[in-house]
């Protein structure tokens, strides 16, 4: 019989810290908790989110005990989400429903859609987001103006950031007209200035002559999913995407490349890249998400700062 005494000491702990961010109480899919490793919580105050990537004993006594935690915290209510039944059904057994739930990011708030197996805010990403975000603060303001290429922008949370950090013009591409619907929303939701902010539904490698003119770009961010049924596959389709990419950039550059599989080493990574231009240069991988440990870092989340040269 699992134990959840690991999991239930991890969050309490956090749940005792100060602040209002929302950040993963506990990570399971890191692999550093034998026999946890289907289990992930995270907080998106009022709201703490368990979800269950597999059929687990005792479930309901699990969300009960986090439930004892949060309450006395200020939590309204729990949901769980169960990855392993068909549709991914969310309910709420503890507390009551949150009826808007949103992920927060200091001043910034993303509404979620827990009815949905990708909530519409990945928090794993967000040292790529600080570094976005020191990036936009020092070079705002310069001679030409910043332009920012968002690649598989999702709800455009990297565009976000980068507004409300300064001054910066934002192209935003996806394929999915869906998610650049709720990316707009975002930034009208945290009142940012749309002007110089675009929201193309392209596909990013195959359409790539329909956005490459719209910079030169200063700052890029490149995080695909891994494998997207007909339209892209780090496999095929990572290299072709970066051969494409120095045609729509400035002279220098900085780029925050991201590869989300576990299957592929950083040092594989680092060799995609280079192939692709041998302008490109690493300049270093940026740190983990201290709240997403990993038995095998080779595994994790992979961004790396990769500086482009003409």
């Amino acid at each position: 019989m699992v134990s959840w005494d690991s999991l239930l000491a991890q969050v309490g702990a956090k749940l005792a810290e100060a602040g209002a961010d929302s950040r993963r109480l506990f990570h399971g899919r890191g692999r550093c908790y034998p026999g946890l490793e289907q289990v992930c919580v995270d907080s998106f105050s009022p709201a703490l989110l368990v979800t269950f990537f597999e059929e687990q004993e005792r479930e309901a006594e699990l969300c009960e005990q986090l439930w004892q935690l949060a309450e006395p915290r200020g939590y309204l209510g729990l949901a769980t989400q169960r990855r392993y039944l068909p549709g991914a059904p969310v309910d709420w057994p503890c507390g009551q429903p949150v009826m808007e739930p949103v992920a927060r990011r200091g001043d910034l708030k993303f509404p979620l859609t827990f009815a949905r197996q990708n909530v519409g805010f990945f928090l794993d990403i967000e040292p790529g987001r600080r570094w976005l975000e020191q990036r936009v603060r020092e070079r705002a303001g310069g001679e030409g103006g910043l332009k920012l290429l968002n690649l598989f922008a999702f709800t455009c949370a990297f565009s976000a950031v980068a507004r409300a950090a300064g001054e910066v013009e934002v192209v935003n591409i996806d394929v999915n007209r869906g998610v650049l619907k709720r990316g707009r929303e975002n930034h009208l939701f945290n009142k940012l200035p749309l002007k110089g902010i675009k929201f193309l539904q392209l596909d990013a490698l195959r359409e790539f002559n329909r956005f490459d003119r719209r910079g030169p770009f200063q700052l890029a961010v490149v995080d695909p999913p891994t494998r997207q049924k007909g339209r892209f596959d780090v496999n095929e389709n990572y290299e072709k995407l970066l051969k494409q990419l120095p045609g729509c950039l400035a002279q220098e550059a900085d780029l925050l490349v991201v590869l989300n599989s576990p299957r592929h080493s950083e040092a594989h990574f680092r060799e995609l890249i280079g192939r692709a231009d041998s302008r490109y240069e690493v300049v270093e991988r940026l740190p983990q998400n201290p709240d997403f440990p990993d038995r095998d870092p080779d595994a994790a989340l992979k961004m790396l700062h990769v500086k482009f040269r003409k």
